[in-house]
């Protein structure tokens, strides 16, 4: 199979990143910083992210926002002018096809941006629901994402516009004389900015970034480790078409309005399943794992209780050199997860002990203004 590559590419292998296949992309996973060093810079200046492979989709005419809310349990039609919300693509059985990042441009005009491995299958989803509706999926778009408490002084310095700019909202801008789209928003926990470039000016964009003192490059392992770290759901991992938002402690997620004594309640695909699990509680819940010890646990591990029955999985795990050691996510029994309960994993036959805990691991940063 021949992997696809992103603007980028020519310019990761300059850096010396080791490349590996990631959703079809050869994408870099580490630079010869290292993952350990990469995360610790994002948290303390400014990390640059490649995000390029993310599907990015604008929709356009009468009657959008009607359309996303019959695919999605979110307030499209209250949203404001470059803000942004978190949704879910659900199914009939309440599951879950993506999650991606919705922003309104202006009355009739949404931009999508979608999971990698998932956006083909997004973009036939859209396109079998539109009604008359434009939609455009911008090959020619790059995606780059500035994260870390030294991300806002950068780009401030380069773009003053977004200055104004708090957690999940975007403007039109330029930089150094290019079209842009920024917004406020990202995949760490911590105050960032993702920017949408055409692909053929990525590179300049992103050599004027790293040419910041404050500024690495960062690659999936980092991305990774910090994502969880900050509590976020990976698609593949923590959400499947088989896990619905109520297991997966996405509550927060299905807006006011579309909830059974909303405004506009249900229309959504699952609705009603959704709707009877948030009264009788899911079987299994989305709980953070801290590992005693310091070696690591696995996704796809078993989760046992104190008898040594299987009581979950685990969904995603990694070292979380901010929370200072191994953690983890997993769905466990409902029962189960309060924080404070002892648990363990078993590793290729040995069982490590691991606490429920709260989570995100490491507090979330993001700017509110």
């Amino acid at each position: 199979m021949t992997l696809l590559t992103t603007p980028l590419d020519a310019l990761h292998r300059e850096l010396g990143a080791k490349m590996v296949p990631f959703a079809g992309y050869d994408m870099p996973v580490q630079y010869p910083t290292g993952i350990i060093k990469e995360h610790l810079h994002t948290r303390a200046a400014a990390g640059l992210f490649d995000v390029s492979h993310m599907g990015q989709v604008v929709l356009k005419g009468a009657g959008t926002a009607a359309l996303l809310e019959s695919l999605v349990p979110v307030d499209v039609a209250g949203l404001g002018i470059n803000r942004q919300t978190y949704a879910l693509f659900t199914n009939e059985r309440g599951g879950v096809l993506d999650d991606l990042i919705i922003t309104r441009w202006d009355d009739e005009t949404f931009f999508l941006v979608v999971n990698a491995g998932c956006k083909e299958q997004d973009v036939a989803h859209l396109r079998a629901h539109l009604d008359g509706q434009l939609l455009t999926v911008l090959h020619e778009q790059a995606l780059l994402a500035l994260q870390g408490p030294g991300a806002r002084p950068v780009m401030e310095r380069l773009c003053p516009a977004v200055a104004g700019l708090v957690f999940m909202q975007g403007c039109h801008a330029q930089i150094d004389g290019v079209d842009v789209y920024i917004t406020c928003s990202g995949y760490t926990g911590e105050d960032g900015f993702e920017i949408s470039v055409p692909a053929a000016q990525a590179q300049t964009l992103a050599r004027l970034l790293l040419a910041h003192s404050a500024v690495l490059p960062v690659g999936l392992g980092a991305r990774d480790s910090l994502r969880l770290e900050a509590g976020l759901c990976l698609y593949g991992h923590e959400l499947t078409v088989d896990i619905d938002p109520v297991q997966a402690g996405l509550m927060w997620s299905i807006s006011k309005a579309r909830r059974p004594d909303g405004a506009r309640a249900g229309g959504f695909p699952g609705a009603e399943v959704i709707f009877q699990r948030m009264v009788a509680g899911a079987p299994l819940r989305r709980v953070g794992l801290a590992v005693a010890g310091k070696r690591p646990v696995r996704d796809g591990q078993v989760v046992l209780d104190g008898q040594g029955r299987q009581v979950g999985v685990v969904s995603s795990a990694c070292y979380g050199a901010s929370a200072g050691g191994p953690i983890a996510m997993a769905y466990v029994e409902r029962a189960l997860g309060e924080p404070g309960t002892e648990l363990g994993v078993d590793v290729r036959g040995t069982v490590l002990p691991v606490v429920v805990t709260r989570m995100p691991f490491t507090p979330q940063r993001y700017h509110r203004g």
